[in-house]
C-alpha cells in the first residue's frame, strides 16, 4: 500500500484501512505521530489547489477538514469540542 504525507507530521507514513464494521468509513494513520484520522467515502470533491477529485473530508476528535491526498493541503472546517 502506499503511504500520503500525514496532514499531522507531514512525514510520509499515512496509511488508510477500511472499517470492516462499516463499508462507507475508512481509517487513516499515521505510522510517525500516531495521528488517526476519519474518512467517510461518500465525502470527497475536487481540489481547489490541484482541481483533482482527490480531496476527502477527514475528522478526528479535534478537527474536521479537507484534505487532499494529491497535492496534501488541507482546508479547516471547522474544530470539534
Amino acid at each position: 500500500m502506499a503511504t500520503q504525507i500525514c496532514p499531522n507530521c507531514k512525514e510520509d507514513n499515512f496509511t488508510w484501512k477500511v472499517d470492516e464494521e462499516e463499508s462507507l468509513l475508512t481509517i487513516w494513520e499515521c505510522r510517525n505521530c500516531y495521528y488517526r484520522a476519519f474518512e467517510n467515502e461518500s465525502d470527497e470533491r475536487n481540489c481547489a489547489e490541484c482541481g483533482r477529485k482527490t480531496e476527502s473530508k477527514l475528522k478526528d476528535d479535534k478537527k474536521e477538514y479537507w484534505w487532499c491526498s494529491n497535492c496534501n493541503t488541507t482546508e479547516f472546517i471547522k474544530n470539534c469540542t
